[in-house]
């Protein structure tokens, strides 16, 4: 058998596009020493030089740890002979085309012969001189110094450094990836100042190269013009210096920046790995330092004098990419995450037959059939997403995160069917028709193809399976089918619904506690444990949930807590007040922005209750004492009445007398599950109330 190893970096991975740019951007450089080019690159690469100079300063100012910019002595050599070509491309057209003008040259030289000099060629000789001697005498020569002598001591205490590492491995402390880091380190460092050293004597020959073509274009300029074209020698004279000292103050101030930038990293470490990747990729990694320079090109473009179009372009196109750069950083996060996580399952994969995997279940799981799971889980990622968007929505709904959902197969499973499981129990089963649809039509809707009826798995109603082909056909008819995919969690969200006590845990709790503000949480200190436990609080919010009241409110449910718990203990009775104090809320989640719809007990129930509630000497109720009979005959009008509005499609909600509610709704539920059951004192101020009916 025989193997083939593909390189990594192809012919078309980003990383080879970038190693043949790079290549074409020196090429490029090289041929601007040879090539005539016309004065409107001239200003452009003018313009990628001072920008460059700007970019560099600025990386110099932001790195956190030397070796961060080990780079530089080569970004170093590319600035300048960047530079210089581009001194020798404008000494060819001052020389050529300088009779023609100061725009001769380009725009750049002449902005800067305009703007720098304010029109005087002696006051721009005085400034290039001063400009030459910082950046000769002061900025490189001391740059070059403390690079000498930093170099010294690093490799003085190579030694020293080397046995602190070996002690450090032979202890034990470090292993040996570690120990050859360090030691890769050290070597770079070292390594770096020798290359400063160095590398500040490009600097030092481009400031006395930058002097000699000053003078020569100078002299050159003035020679030719007079002799060639005929020019005076005070006309060839001011034309020609005022072109040559332009062209030296564009050449010596973005060498002034380097050369700052360079005092700035004499005791940075040293480099390692392909140039282009080193200069690319760390120019490239502080999207601030881009936006600081196209926010200085930008402002250059706006300067009296000197064009728009080069530095305008420049600084939209770092700015373009510091803004790119952080979304690209954040993909390669977000996809060294993935690659975490997923070998974090494969691990779980791996440990799934050990003896305590096997005592953990999950909170939530969906077991999936083999005929289902594969048509489900074919959809990669899709089944996840709205999983994770229903999760979502209970958050914002009831006010805690429910726990994450498991989705697995089982062969134990009937192929065609589907288990969900709150704490590893079967709560809910379902056969299901893969690659079918279910319609539920209403009672005067007529289904226009033929299905096999059923009962749709989540409420219960009557439904029918209809093959996918009559999509089209039932949509046009105004009916909405549902894919497999919508009826398991449709069938899923409503099986959460009914069990959300059992979904909160105590450390749910913990936590939604943890995200209150800090009075809050003193409140919580105050009445925990002196007033009730923990575990009490749980028992109350576990009560609300369990008749889908939202603790989204917590602050309000805990300001209401803490108002009763000094005068009662029992739970329900909490809750009882809890819900009074939030009933703007409740009322607000049944009527969903209309009317709240009530359908009352008649006079006959209400007393039947009332009768039925034993009490103490203090008035608390103490027992719930009804005939049977009277359960039954109570139990079959609410039935007739309930089913009778619930056809009408509106949803309302029981009232009863506050003392009541509890065991009205311990008798409603049985029946209807979802049914609210309210209080006289849980309807708030200001809702519109339309009452339906009343049972008797």
């Amino acid at each position: 058998m025989s193997e083939t190893v593909v390189s990594t970096i192809g012919p078309d991975t980003p990383e080879s596009r970038r190693d043949i740019g790079f290549a074409i951007g020196i090429v490029l450089i090289l041929a601007v020493l040879f090539l005539p080019i016309p004065p409107f690159l001239i200003d452009i690469g003018l313009a990628l030089s001072i920008a460059l100079s700007v970019l560099i300063l600025m990386v110099a100012l932001w790195i956190q740890k030397p070796l961060d910019f080990s780079s530089f002595p080569t970004i170093l050599l590319i600035a300048t002979m960047l530079r210089l070509s581009l001194n020798i491309a404008t000494t060819r057209v001052i020389l050529a085309n300088g009779h023609e003008g100061l725009t001769a040259a380009g725009h750049i030289i002449n902005g800067f012969s305009q703007f720098v000099m304010s029109g005087d060629f002696v006051i721009g000789l005085i400034v290039f001189a001063i400009l030459i001697t910082v950046n000769f005498l002061v900025i490189t020569k001391g740059a070059t110094r403390i690079a000498e002598v930093g170099a010294r001591f690093t490799l003085d205490a190579i030694p020293g450094k080397q046995m602190a590492i070996d002690a450090d491995l032979s202890a034990g402390l470090i292993n040996d990836k570690e120990a050859q880091r360090r030691r890769r380190e050290l070597e770079e460092e070292s390594t770096f100042f020798g290359a400063m050293d160095g590398a500040s004597k490009f600097v030092r020959g481009d400031a006395i190269a930058g002097l000699i073509i000053t003078a020569v274009n100078i002299l050159g300029g003035i020679v030719i013009g007079v002799t060639r074209y005929d020019m005076s020698v005070a006309e060839a004279s001011d034309v020609f210096t005022k072109l040559s000292v332009g062209d030296g103050l564009v050449s010596q101030i973005p060498a002034l920046i380097v050369s700052l930038a360079a005092g700035l990293l004499v005791s940075k470490g040293g480099t390692r790995g392909s140039a282009d990747k080193a200069v690319l990729g760390q120019l490239g990694a502080y999207p601030r330092a881009l936006f600081v320079a196209a926010l200085l090109m930008v402002v250059l473009a706006l300067m009296p004098g000197l064009p728009t179009v080069p530095f305008a372009l420049l600084g939209a196109l770092m700015a373009f990419i510091g803004y790119t750069i952080p979304r690209r950083l954040a993909e390669q996060r977000q996809a060294e995450k993935a690659k975490a996580e997923a070998a974090e399952a494969k691990a779980k994969t791996d440990g799934r037959d050990s003896v305590k995997d096997s005592l953990k279940t999950s909170e939530i799981e969906l077991c999936l059939g083999k005929q289902v799971a594969a048509q489900l889980l074919a959809a990669h990622g899709e089944l996840a997403r709205r999983v994770g968007k229903m999760r979502r929505k209970f958050a914002e709904q009831y006010g805690f995160v429910v726990p994450d959902i498991r989705v697995s197969d089982s062969l134990t499973l009937d192929p065609k069917s589907y288990q969900i499981r709150i704490h590893g129990t079967v709560v809910a089963a379902q056969d299901l028709r893969v690659g079918e649809l279910l319609v539920m039509p209403a009672e005067e809707q007529k289904l226009p193809v033929l299905g096999d009826p059923t009962r749709e798995p989540a409420f219960g109603l009557p439904a029918f399976w209809v093959p996918m082909a009559y999509r089209e056909e039932l949509k046009r008819e105004g009916l909405t089918p549902a894919d497999n995919n919508t009826v398991i969690l449709t069938h899923l969200s409503e099986v959460i619904r009914n069990n959300l006590p059992q979904l909160l845990s105590y450390k749910d709790m913990r936590n939604l506690f943890d995200r209150l503000d800090p009075e809050y949480r003193k409140l919580i200190d105050d009445i925990c444990p002196s007033h009730i436990s923990y575990s009490g609080l749980q028992a109350v919010l576990k009560l609300l949930l369990s008749e889908r009241v939202s603790i989204r409110n917590l602050h309000l449910i805990l300001e209401a807590i803490a108002e009763i718990v000094p005068h009662v203990r029992r739970s329900e009775q909490v809750v009882e007040h809890v819900r009074m104090r939030i009933a703007q809320q409740i009322c607000g989640d049944l009527a969903e922005g209309g009317p709240l719809n009530i359908l009352r007990l008649g006079n006959r129930w209400d007393l039947a209750f009332h009768q039925s509630l034993k009490r103490d000497a203090k008035g608390d109720v103490i027992e719930f004492d009804i005939e049977p009979q009277l359960v039954e005959q109570f139990g079959s009008e609410m039935s007739t009445a309930v089913k009778t509005h619930m056809k009408a499609g509106k949803r309302f909600a029981i009232v009863a007398a506050p003392d009541a509610r509890p065991y009205v709704r311990m008798i409603v539920e049985r029946m209807f599950p979802t049914l609210p059951v309210l209080s006289h004192l849980e309807i708030a101020r200001g809702v519109d109330v339309v009452t339906l009916g009343s049972v008797s």
